[in-house]
């Protein structure tokens, strides 16, 4: 999903959602480059955007097949999409965790980094499955 990584994994993920998200009634695509700047440097480059009723959302598609470093970068990217979501024109953005591999997916899902990251209500992290159960039924 990153250029110039291996990325065929995410585009399982990406490909599990996008049937969703049409069934929803949402319009999607891949941006063709970096959304922004990320806090501290470096291009922003999210998966997809949907729109519907002329709101627009960020998705960002994490897979972790097996236990990895991925899981510690997960409070960064929810700082960025709070970040471009409040400098860009987008309603929210959604963080979805898809994958076996995750040790931390209960605490991210439940909101276990609320606490310690502030200004980040518009960001949303949610397994898999929740993010095509709420994009199938339009809901996003």
């Amino acid at each position: 999903m990153t250029p110039g990584r291996n990325t065929t994994t995410g585009r399982v993920l990406e490909n599990m959602v996008l049937p969703a998200l049409a069934h929803g009634g949402y319009t999607y695509w891949k941006p063709r480059g970096p959304i922004g700047e990320r806090i501290g440097g470096g291009k922003h480059y999210v998966d997809l955007i949907a729109s519907k009723d002329e709101k627009k959302y960020l998705i960002s598609l994490k897979w972790q097949q097996v236990s990895g470093t991925a899981e510690q970068k997960i409070p960064y990217e929810v700082i960025c999409l709070a970040d471009a979501v409040d400098k860009g024109n987008y309603e929210r953005a959604y963080l979805v965790l898809g994958g076996p591999g995750w040790k931390l997916r209960n605490f991210y899902v439940s909101g276990g980094l609320d606490r310690y990251l502030k200004n980040t209500e518009k960001v949303k992290i949610l397994t898999l499955e929740d993010f095509v159960a709420k994009a199938n039924k339009g809901e996003l």
